[in-house]
């Protein structure tokens, strides 16, 4: 009957009701020494929450029963909700799970408080213990908390009831970018505290080293008793009541007989400030006493101590204006969706720092505390964002007054659980949301609440940067073009810190322009960087036989990237559902299962903290970090020749200020004219054991070309073989089996869909070209065919010489595009060979992905990888596997057989086992079947990837544009 007048109050259509029963937020950690109930709980799954009960069977908490279940998958949607009911109501079909287990309360809790904690619950949460009603919560993101003492009996077995209500009120300021799951999605637990206990504790630790403690404590048994009184140690060190604080308490009557305040306070001598640089923490500990010196309760934290604030346009960390360097993360795991583990999180964060990333924006909802004890730990700047997102209804629930308490019930609580990490260095008041009155009311609280910390609201600074609303005081605008950025900057207008919290959108192939994104960054004031979108490619691992999640026991079946066979990524409407916006939700720079995508090493690169530069015979490193020095790094030099030999120095890295530079000698001499081009990198990694890198880890390899390749090449005496055409003019060759035609298409990718161009490609034609022989002819030993292909865009003249040299034959190409062909996707060559030639060695930019409009993580260098694994997995079939900047390469069998090319200038180019054609027709890579050859293009034009799938796309130097495009090669057989 308990359950069922809760149920009559219909909690999940009214947003009015943020909880009931439930227990203030506060920062006191009770995590040590409680009592886990996670595991295996029974469970049934019912069709809405009034529906009638159904089978018990078995379920994972914490876990998502869309993970679990065969009767409710996982959806994906971006802005649209799943369901066409407005706020706040809720669909009729409204799955709704039960879980229930016996727990015995300890005797030893005897006379004491206990308490039951549930981590998290999507979306709505009603408690019922022994039968009772105990209370409702809301927030999927943010535990909640209930007093159990008047309902359990220590000695005895309790039952312990949770009802999950799936879709609600709630679900509509939960409308993020993600997977739609649902059940209980972190631990639960039990602990136990005196009746006289530390509601909260709040640290504010300034780089001064001035440390404050403020403590509230209650007792649950009645009035407070006299005499209490509140300890502190920081490593050991006491801290000192603050007699003056205690002294206008009593005399303005702030304090009651139930509610009681102390403040502690300290001077740290020679502080070691928090950085994300140098995460320096210290052990506080917080005792409560009795009159009798008797400990009642305790808490503990790590304080880092560290300042923030904004002045001018700078948001400035210990007084020094940062680069922020960061990543937007959800929380994600191919086999349990929401649930996450603390090694899960941790591998996360380790990702991230390897990768030069030094900032975490939780997007967009509080994470597990342990997340930000880690990002404390390892050195990470946190934007702390509240759980509310309204984007199918934002304009309508930015003024609603029905959901005002839960706008600030969310921020205020994240605020009160976060507010002693030092990581966090901005709270968010949630996502694309529109920006109304609740915004404000929400702001107004945490500006009271915790004044040492700014807010940021995208929404607030959606149209004008410069509009001085309540609600943000950093200007935060999502894909702004880097121009518009620069524009704003020197304007004269800018008044807050520019830092976009979301910029450089990472869908499949993607990430272009980035080295040119941050130039313009670093080189221009009041822009301090922004969160890429985002860390994560959300596929599921799912059985292809039957479609369902592989959950927990797919374990082992992906590997870097790559699923086994039968497996497959699943993104949105692999799961049956109607609704969904398809591959959307693979946008992230790593894949799903935490393998990096080739971006990670742009940005590595471009966020290094070693830079070189080499002008007019003067060598320079620079630190590019903005608290410490060189001491924790090790380097080797590499010097590059183009004659395929490597050359290496051990490296000694001089002391450099942060922010600083040194001239240094060059560690080899200076490359002879006659050598041609010489490339010189320093390979840079950890000296010692980090948190985040053992020893040895690679940190980044800048590179500087110290001599240019030489320009005049004496042409080759027409000594190779005779050149053969077949019946169509197209050149016959030994270990070809498709001859050498024109490219202009790419297979699509996320961006070029998205962004339009794919469909423009296809009006035009580009991706079934039709050639018309116009004419062939002999010149000596040389034969000129000239090719003609209609296009929507009007006809491409293409011309190939092929000319017999020493050991092969060099191709001449030159195309002409028609000025209405102003955006192609590349301009080459393509062949297909023999089976068998299974390694790929070039000298050009590698060893990983690179593109024209991404490539300054790939340094120049001999690289040696097998063909199969130099295609990119995205998750959507596409363009991928392509190289930078190739001077020439071999493809070779087991025997060292093969071919050699050798390009004419520095060129684009990919070998795979897929035809463009092939990627294009596949949605999942289980459709692709490998061809037995390669397939090579050699490009002198290669389009840009740009973000276009959401943001600006590739800059105008980065298109293919029309004119005369004109290269050379040389095929010779090994």
């Amino acid at each position: 009957m308990g359950r069922d007048h809760l149920l009559s109050l219909r909690p999940w259509e009214s947003p009015e009701t943020t909880s009931w029963q439930r227990l203030p937020m506060n920062a006191v950690d009770r995590r040590s020494g409680a009592l886990s109930l996670d595991g295996s709980w029974h469970f049934q799954l019912l069709p809405s929450p009034t529906g009638a009960s159904g089978e018990w069977t078995l379920a994972d908490v914490p876990g998502v029963w869309t993970m679990q279940s065969p009767h409710d998958l996982p959806q994906y949607t971006n802005v649209q909700m799943p369901f066409g009911d407005v706020p706040p109501h809720t669909p009729a079909a409204n799955p709704t799970g039960v879980y229930e287990r016996s727990v015995d309360i300890p005797a030893e809790w005897a006379g004491r408080r206990i308490v039951l904690q549930v981590g998290a619950a999507e979306s709505v949460l009603l408690v019922h213990v022994n039968g009772r009603q105990v209370g409702i919560s809301k927030d999927s993101h943010l535990a909640a908390e209930f007093d159990l003492t008047a309902v359990v009996r220590p000695g005895d077995p309790a039952t312990v009831r949770f009802t999950v209500v799936k879709w609600s009120d709630a679900s509509h300021i939960e409308d993020q970018d993600q997977w739609w799951h649902a059940g209980i999605t972190r631990s639960v637990l039990l602990y136990t505290t005196d009746p006289l206990h530390l509601a909260d504790v709040t640290v504010r630790a300034p780089r001064d080293g001035r440390l404050r403690v403020d403590c509230t404590v209650r007792d649950t048994a009645g009035p407070l008793p006299e005499g209490w009184y509140v300890t502190a140690a920081l490593d050991g060190q006491l801290l000192s009541q603050d007699t003056e604080f205690d002294r206008l308490n009593a005399e303005d009557m702030r304090v009651s007989d139930f509610y009681g305040e102390a403040r502690l306070r300290t001077v740290v001598r020679d502080v070691r400030p928090w950085t994300a640089e140098t995460p320096e923490l210290y052990e506080l500990a917080v005792r409560l006493h009795r009159s009798d010196g008797s400990i009642a309760d305790s808490s503990h934290h790590r304080v880092g101590f560290r300042d923030v604030e904004i002045v001018g346009r700078d948001l400035l960390v210990n007084g020094e204006r940062v680069f922020i360097r960061g990543a937007n993360r959800h929380d994600f795991h191919p086999l349990t969706g929401r649930t996450v583990t603390a090694d899960d999180m941790r591998a996360d964060l380790v990702v991230l720092k390897r990768f030069g990333f030094n900032a975490v924006r939780t997007s967009h909802y509080p994470n597990d505390p342990t997340l930000y004890d880690l990002a404390d730990e390892l050195g990470l700047y946190v934007v702390d964002e509240a759980n509310i997102e309204s984007h199918d209804h934002a304009h309508e629930i930015a003024d609603d007054p029905r959901y005002l308490p839960a706008f600030v019930d969310r921020v205020s609580r994240m605020v009160l659980r976060d507010k002693n990490h030092p990581s966090i260095i901005v709270w968010s008041l949630g996502n694309e949301s529109d920006y109304g009155a609740n915004h404000d009311a929400a702001a107004g609280w945490v500006r009271r609440h915790d004044p040492t910390r700014p807010i940021q609201y995208e929404g607030a600074a959606k149209i004008d940067w410069t509009d001085e609303k309540l609600a943000s005081d950093i200007a935060c605008p999502m894909y702004a073009p880097i121009e518009d950025c620069v524009a704003h900057a020197l304007s004269g207008r800018q008044t807050k810190p520019l830092i976009q919290c979301e910029y450089s959108h990472a869908m499949g192939n993607s990430n272009g322009t980035l080295a040119d994104t941050w130039a313009a960054i670093e080189s221009t004031p009041g822009l301090q960087g922004g969160f890429i979108w985002e860390f994560w490619d959300h596929g599921i691992l799912q059985r292809v036989n039957d479609g369902r999640p592989a959950g927990r026991g797919g374990v082992g079946l992906y590997d870097n990237g790559v699923t086994a066979p039968g497996h497959r990524w699943a993104y949105g409407g692999d799961f049956g559902e109607a609704i969904h916006d398809g591959a959307f939700i693979a946008d992230g720079v790593v894949f799903p299962d935490r393998t990096p995508k080739p971006v990670m090493y742009e940005h590595r690169e471009i966020a290094g903290p070693v830079r070189l530069t080499y002008d007019e015979g003067v060598l320079r490193i620079h630190n590019r970090q903005h608290f410490r020095g060189l001491e924790w790094l090790a380097a080797e030099w590499l010097l590059v020749g183009a004659d395929g030999t490597t050359l290496r120095a051990p490296a000694s890295l001089p002391e450099v200020e942060p922010g600083g530079s040194t001239q240094v000698p060059l560690p080899f001499p200076p490359p002879e004219p006659s050598a041609g081009e010489t490339w010189l990198t320093l390979r840079v990694t950890t000296a010692d054991d980090e948190a985040w890198a053992p020893l040895g880890t690679e940190v980044c390899v800048p590179q500087v070309r110290l001599a240019a390749a030489a320009t005049d090449t004496p042409p080759e005496p027409a000594t190779g073989p005779a050149v053969t055409l077949d019946a169509d003019a197209l050149l016959v060759h030994p270990l070809l089996t498709s001859a050498p035609r024109l490219s202009l298409w790419r297979a699509p990718t996320d961006n070029d869909e998205l962004g339009g161009m794919a469909a423009r490609w296809h009006d035009w034609g580009l991706d079934a070209l039709v050639r018309k022989v116009v004419d062939v002819r002999e010149e000596g030993s040389r034969v000129v065919v000239l090719s003609e292909y209609a296009t929507g865009a009007g006809p491409v003249r293409h011309e190939q010489v092929f000319t017999p040299v020493t050991g092969g034959i060099r191709v001449e190409e030159s195309a002409e595009l028609p000025a209405g062909l102003d955006d192609a996707a590349r301009v080459g060559t393509v062949f297909e060979t023999v089976p068998g030639l299974d390694v790929l060695d070039w000298y050009g930019q590698g060893p990983w992905e690179s593109y024209p409009d991404r490539s300054t993580g790939a340094p120049v260098g001999h690289h040696s990888l097998p063909v199969d694994e130099l295609f990119t997995p995205y998750l959507r079939p596409q363009e991928s596997g392509g190289r930078h900047g190739v001077r020439r390469f071999t493809l070779s069998a087991p025997d060292a057989t093969g071919l050699a090319v050798e390009l004419g200038a520095p060129g684009q180019v990919s070998v795979n086992r897929y035809r463009a054609e092939d990627l294009a027709a596949a949605t999942h890579h289980d459709e692709l079947v490998p061809r037995p050859g390669c397939v090579v293009h050699l490009d002198a034009a290669h389009r840009g990837l740009g973000t276009a799938s959401c943001g600006p796309d590739t800059s105008a130097g980065y298109l293919v544009a029309p004119g005369t495009h004109r290269w050379e090669w040389t095929l010779r057989v090994l």
